[in-house]
C-alpha cells in the first residue's frame, strides 16, 4: 500500500515529462480545477456500500443473509466514519417498504438477515444500503440489488417480445460536421436488460450509411463522419423482429469532438482532439482527467486544423474510472469521455477444499487463503455463502464487491453481468468495457455543482451512533426562549438521566446513542413555569423514498426443471419449521409451573431497605404542587422548610441537605421540583448508616424519588402526560446465528430430511497473518453440486472475489 500511495504522489511529475504536443496546465485553470475538487471531496466526501446476500432468489418464509462493507468512495477504504448502515427490503411494484434493518458496522464491517414473512407477496423486490451521510446525495447513490420472491404455486411470467428501446452516444458528447467520430448506442428490451440487435443507419435520401449490429448485451458502436445539412434516421430490430426507427443525434455545425483510444497498448492512452469552428483559428483548451474525485492530470494545448493528439502514460492511474473532460477557452465544459484503467489491483483469494467430492451429510473442510498481487499473504475480512447449485443457480457474471466499486457504483443506470468485464478468461473483456464506457453516463461528480464557488452545507451528518431528534413548542406555538429537557434513557442494560437543551427555534437532538433492539425514552421540560403546556414532538425515523420504475423485473436465469426441484423443496422445508414451531407453543402452552415467584430486584435502588418509604397515592397528589409537598410532614425526621425550588430540606437537623435521587441517578433539586407529581410512583428515605452505601454523598442522608417511567414493567405506550412525551425507539438488530446441523451428533432434530438451500453462511471471518482461515460445515441430503462464493475488502480499499464448485454424491 505504501508504494502505490507513492507511485500515486508522483503520478502528475511522471506525466508532466511525457507530454509532447502539449504541456502541463500551469495556469490558473488547472489551480482553479484542482482546488475545486478537493473542496468538493473536503465538504461531500463520498461513502460506499455494498452487500454480500447468500442468494440471487428466496421463497417466501426463508431467510436473506447479508454482510456488509462499507467503503470510503474514492480510495475505497473500509469506512470506519459512519458506524450505522441502513438496509431495507422494498417490493419493486408498489413502492413499499417491507423491512428494515439497522447494522453495526466495525470498522466498516457487519452483517444481518431479514425473514421474509411467509404471506409475502410473490414478486420483484430490491434490497438497499444506505448511511444517513449518503441520504444527502441521490438515491441513486446507495447500495441496490434486485432479488425475486416465489412461492410453491409461481410461473414464469410471460413477456412480449415487441418492445425495443435504442439510445445513441457520440464518443466525447455531440455530433460536429465534418468531423470523424464513433457513436456508441445500446439497445434495451421491455424487461430493461440489453438486447441483441441489427440495423442500418439511413441518410435523408435513404441511402444506407453505416451497417449496425451490438456486440455485447445490446451494444456497440460503429464509425461516422456527419455531413453538413444531413438528418440521420436509424433502423434495429432484433432477430426475427421488425425493424424499429429510431431518432438519431443530431449534427451540429460547429464544435469539439474527443476520441480515446485506450485498448491498444496497456501503458498509455491517446486522446485525440478535433474542432471545427467557421473562424479557423486554433482553439485553447484545457483537459482535466479525475477518478472518483482525485485528479489524475490536468493539460491544457490548442487545437489547430490537425487536431490535437496527447499521450498519456496510465501505469500510475488508479484503477477504475476515470472521466476526461474538455474544457473550451472559456473554461466551459464541452466534451466529455469515460475510461476503464485496470491493472489487476485485486484481492487474490484462493479455495482450497479437503476433498474433491463429498457424501450427503459428510463434513466439508475449507480453508481460504487470501494474497495480494505480489503473492503475499494478507490479514482481512471476508464473507462466505454456500449453496446447493442443484436448486439455486448462481447468476451469470453477477455482481460482486469487485465490479461494483469499481464500476457499477461509479455509472448511472443499470449494468448487466458487471462481474463479465473482470473475468480474465474472456479475452474481449476489454473491448467490451470500452464499449460500456461510451454507453453509460457518469453520476457521482458533475461539473455544474464542483465547479460552484459556495456549497450549502449538509443537511445529514455521519452517524456514529442513534439520534434523538424533534422539537418542542408551547401548545401550536414556536418558543420564545430555550428550554432544558430531562431526558430518561431505559432498556434491559441501560438506565440513564441526561439534560439537553434545544435552540433557539425549539428543536433538540441527542446524537451518537449506541443501543440495541429499542429504547425507552422519557422527555419533559424542565422550564420551572407551565411545563405542563409545553409540546414535545420526536421526529420518527422517515426512510428515503423508493424510485418506482415501470418496468416489469424478472431477474433470474433458471431452468424450469431447477426452479420446480427448488421450490418443492423450499415447501418441503419451510412446512417441517412450521410443525416444529406449531409443537414448541403447544408445549409451551401445555407446561404448568408451580411456586413462589422471586420477588425481582429493582435495578434503579443500590439500597435493599430504606428507613422509610411512602407510596404515593391519587389522594396524596391532590394537595400537592411538587415531590417535597407530598414528603412534608410524612416522614418523621425529615424536615421540608419553604416550598418550590427554594424549599429547604434536611433529615434529622442535618446542615447538609440530602443527596436527590432520580430512578437511581443523583440530580439536583431544582429537577425534583420540576417533576409532575402525578409521574411519582414512591419516595425513600435513607437515613444515617442507610445512606452509607452513597459515601461522601450520603453525609446528610439520601432523598430517592422513583418514578412511574423509570419502572421498567412501566407501559409507556398507554402513557399520557401534558409536557411529557415517551416513545420506543429502535437501535442495532442483533443478527441472529446461521443454523447448521452437527451430523457428528445425535441430536433429534437433525433426524429430518435436510434440503437446504444455503447450507453454511458466514459474513464476517477473518484471516491471519498467514493469510488463512479455514472453516467447516455439514452437506445436505441432496446430491448436488454445491457453489462456494467468497467477497472480501481489505481496510486499505483492495477488494477481491472468488468462487467454486464440488460435487455431493
Amino acid at each position: 500500500m505504501p508504494l502505490k500511495t507513492t507511485l500515486f504522489k508522483i503520478c502528475l511529475f511522471t506525466l508532466a515529462l511525457a507530454l509532447v504536443s502539449y504541456k502541463w496546465a500551469e495556469d490558473d485553470f488547472s489551480k482553479l480545477i484542482v482546488s475545486r475538487l478537493q473542496e468538493y471531496r473536503k465538504i461531500f466526501p463520498q461513502e460506499k456500500a455494498f452487500l454480500h446476500i447468500d442468494k440471487p432468489y428466496y421463497v417466501a418464509g426463508d431467510t436473506l443473509w447479508f454482510g456488509a462493507y462499507l467503503a470510503e468512495g474514492s480510495v475505497h477504504f473500509a469506512d470506519s466514519a459512519s458506524r450505522v448502515l441502513y438496509v431495507d427490503l422494498i417490493e419493486k411494484r408498489t413502492g413499499k417498504n417491507i423491512s428494515l434493518k439497522r447494522v453495526k458496522l466495525d470498522g466498516g464491517y457487519g452483517s444481518g438477515e431479514i425473514k421474509l414473512d411467509d404471506a409475502l407477496p410473490v414478486g420483484a423486490y430490491t434490497i438497499r444500503a444506505y448511511t444517513n451521510w449518503m441520504r444527502n446525495f441521490p438515491e441513486d447513490y446507495f447500495f441496490h440489488k434486485d432479488v425475486y420472491v416465489f412461492n410453491n404455486e409461481t410461473n414464469n411470467p410471460e413477456t412480449s417480445t415487441s418492445a425495443l428501446d435504442v439510445q445513441f452516444f457520440p464518443e466525447g458528447g455531440q455530433l460536429v460536421t465534418g468531423l470523424s467520430t464513433r457513436v456508441g448506442f445500446k439497445a434495451i428490451d421491455e424487461s430493461g436488460l440489453g438486447a441483441d440487435v441489427t440495423g442500418f443507419v439511413l441518410d435523408q435520401k435513404n441511402d444506407t450509411i453505416v451497417a449496425l449490429k451490438s456486440e455485447h448485451l445490446g451494444m456497440g458502436r460503429f464509425p461516422l463522419q456527419p455531413v453538413a445539412g444531413q438528418i440521420y434516421t436509424a433502423y434495429l430490430r432484433k432477430k426475427s423482429g421488425p425493424y424499429q426507427r429510431f431518432v438519431f443525434p443530431v449534427v451540429k455545425p460547429e464544435g469539439f469532438t474527443m476520441m480515446v483510444n485506450n485498448l491498444t497498448t496497456t501503458d498509455k492512452m491517446r486522446i485525440l482532439v478535433y474542432a471545427n469552428f467557421p473562424d479557423n483559428v486554433e482553439k485553447d483548451v484545457n483537459i482535466v482527467a479525475h477518478t472518483r474525485g482525485l485528479v489524475a492530470f490536468a493539460a491544457k494545448g490548442k487545437v489547430s486544423k490537425k487536431g490535437l493528439q496527447i499521450n498519456i502514460p496510465t501505469s500510475s492511474l488508479p484503477d477504475g474510472i476515470t472521466q476526461l473532460t474538455l474544457f473550451d477557452s472559456q473554461n466551459k465544459p464541452v466534451s466529455e469521455r469515460l475510461i476503464f484503467v485496470d491493472h489487476g489491483e485485486r484481492l487474490h483469494l484462493k479455495i482450497n477444499k479437503n476433498q474433491d467430492s463429498y457424501n450427503p451429510r459428510e463434513k466439508t473442510e475449507i480453508e481460504i487463503m487470501a494474497t495480494d498481487t505480489a503473492g503475499k499473504p494478507v490479514e482481512t475480512i471476508l464473507s462466505v455463502a454456500v449453496t446447493d447449485g442443484g436448486q439455486i443457480a448462481q447468476q451469470p457474471y453477477d455482481q460482486n464487491i469487485i465490479s461494483y466499486l469499481l464500476l457499477s457504483s461509479d455509472l448511472k443506470g443499470h449494468i448487466e453481468q458487471p462481474a463479465y468485464y473482470f473475468d480474465t478468461t474472456k479475452t474481449d473483456r476489454k473491448i467490451k468495457l470500452d464499449i460500456l464506457m461510451m454507453t453509460q453516463g457518469w453520476r457521482r461528480f458533475d461539473w455544474a455543482d464542483v465547479l460552484q464557488e459556495n456549497h450549502s452545507a449538509p443537511t445529514r451528518f455521519v452517524e456514529q451512533g442513534f439520534s434523538v431528534q424533534g422539537e418542542v413548542k408551547k401548545g401550536n406555538k414556536k418558543l420564545a426562549e430555550k428550554v432544558i429537557l430531562s431526558v430518561f434513557l431505559t432498556n434491559d442494560s441501560i438506565n440513564t438521566f441526561l439534560t439537553t437543551e434545544t435552540g433557539e427555534s425549539g428543536r433538540f437532538s441527542l446524537d451518537n446513542l449506541i443501543f440495541d433492539d429499542s429504547l425507552n425514552v422519557r422527555l419533559q421540560g424542565m422550564n420551572t413555569k407551565n411545563s405542563a403546556g409545553l409540546n414535545i414532538i420526536l421526529a420518527p425515523f422517515d426512510p428515503p423514498k423508493f424510485t418506482v420504475l415501470k418496468i416489469p423485473f424478472y431477474p433470474i436465469t433458471v431452468d424450469a426443471v431447477r426452479m420446480s426441484e427448488y421450490l418443492k423443496r423450499a415447501e418441503e422445508y419451510l412446512e417441517i419449521e412450521r410443525k416444529i414451531r406449531a409443537s414448541r407453543e403447544k408445549l409451551l402452552r401445555e407446561v404448568t409451573i408451580r411456586g413462589k415467584r422471586a420477588e425481582e430486584r429493582d435495578s434503579r435502588k443500590l439500597y435493599s431497605r430504606a428507613d422509610a418509604s411512602i407510596k404515593v397515592t391519587p389522594q396524596m397528589t391532590g394537595g400537592a404542587n411538587t415531590v417535597l409537598d407530598m414528603l412534608q410532614g410524612r416522614v418523621a425526621g425529615v424536615s421540608v422548610m419553604g416550598s418550590g425550588p427554594n424549599a429547604r430540606v434536611s433529615i434529622r437537623g442535618g446542615r447538609n441537605e440530602p443527596t436527590f435521587l432520580l430512578d437511581g441517578m443523583p440530580v439536583d433539586k431544582e429537577l425534583i421540583t420540576s417533576l409532575s407529581v402525578f409521574d411519582v410512583e414512591s419516595i425513600d428515605v435513607l437515613k444515617g448508616a442507610s445512606a452509607a452505601i452513597y459515601g461522601s454523598r450520603g453525609g446528610g442522608g439520601v432523598i430517592s424519588i422513583l418514578t412511574k417511567r423509570g419502572n421498567s414493567n412501566y407501559d409507556y405506550s398507554k402513557d399520557v402526560t401534558l409536557g411529557v412525551t415517551v416513545a420506543k425507539i429502535a437501535g442495532f438488530d442483533t443478527p441472529k446465528k446461521f443454523y447448521e446441523p452437527r451430523y457428528d451428533l445425535k441430536r433429534p432434530e437433525d433426524a429430518r430430511p435436510d434440503y437446504r438451500t444455503t447450507i453454511h453462511w458466514a459474513p464476517m471471518l477473518r484471516t491471519g497473518k498467514d493469510g488463512k482461515v479455514k472453516f467447516s460445515y455439514f452437506n445436505t441430503d441432496a446430491s448436488t453440486n454445491v457453489n462456494i462464493r467468497v467477497e472480501a475488502l481489505t481496510t486499505w480499499g483492495v477488494p477481491g472475489s472468488a468462487e467454486t464448485v464440488y460435487s455431493v454424491r
